[in-house]
């Protein structure tokens, strides 16, 4: 049985979306919950690099991966 090489890249494609979602979420418990300045400017950093990287990364695999136009 062979893998349909489009299916792993979609799951890639959903696991980076995942993965960056979770962080945003991580970043906005830091920012609510963080007592002192360098939690909250940790939390906000990590907020801003998820959202940028749930934005950039997928479509860059997605244009890597295109098939060639004929």
């Amino acid at each position: 049985m062979t893998t349909d090489p489009a299916r792993s890249r979609w799951l890639v494609l959903v696991l980076v979306r995942l993965v960056t979602a979770m962080a945003a979420v991580l970043g906005v418990l830091l920012l609510a919950r963080g007592e002192e300045l360098g939690r909250k400017l940790l939390g906000g950093g990590i907020v801003i690099a998820a959202l940028w990287t749930m934005a950039i990364v997928p479509r860059a695999l997605a244009r890597r991966w295109r098939s060639p136009r004929p």
